[in-house]
């Protein structure tokens, strides 16, 4: 079967060798941390609000704000038969979410920027938002390399 390039993207990734070159975590000598990245998974959800697209748009609305981060804009789309992809451009950087009610299921990105916001508060209100009957929360830091932390950084 011959594989198909993506027209949205001229390099979707779908092979290892398109990768130059992956270092260990390990490898790297962390220096500032510029954020906190959450990853949360909800699991047995309400379908209802999984699918509706005016209810991902409030839920996100909330959840930035109880963050303490400002939404700078939001786009969402509703897919046939069912589901809801959503993005909130925050200033602080952004909140994705994506549904599949079929499974009551949710994948929501939460990453902030600075030290003055509570990435984790945003996702504790998602899911009771979403009614999620369990969750996973995985939580990390998003830091620079040493060497990028003594050069000279321009907003």
């Amino acid at each position: 079967m011959k594989e198909i390039l993506s027209c949205l993207h001229p390099n979707p990734g779908w092979r290892k060798k398109n990768i130059e070159k992956s270092i260990n975590s390990e490898d790297v000598m962390h220096g500032d941390i510029v954020g906190k990245h959450c990853i949360l998974e909800l699991y047995g959800c309400d379908q209802s609000k999984l699918d509706d697209e005016a209810f991902v748009r409030t839920s996100v609305t909330s959840a930035s704000k109880i963050a303490g981060a400002t939404l700078l804009n939001m786009i969402t789309h509703r897919f046939e038969p069912q589901g809801v992809t959503g993005l909130a451009l925050l200033a602080e950087s952004h909140i994705s979410v994506h549904t599949w009610p079929e499974s009551r299921y949710a994948a929501i990105d939460v990453f902030t920027c600075g030290d003055q916001t509570m990435p984790e508060k945003a996702c504790e209100l998602l899911a009771k938002e979403f009614c999620a009957e369990k969750f996973s929360l995985k939580s990390f830091a998003r830091q620079t390399e040493v060497k990028i932390e003594s050069s000279k950084r321009n907003p």
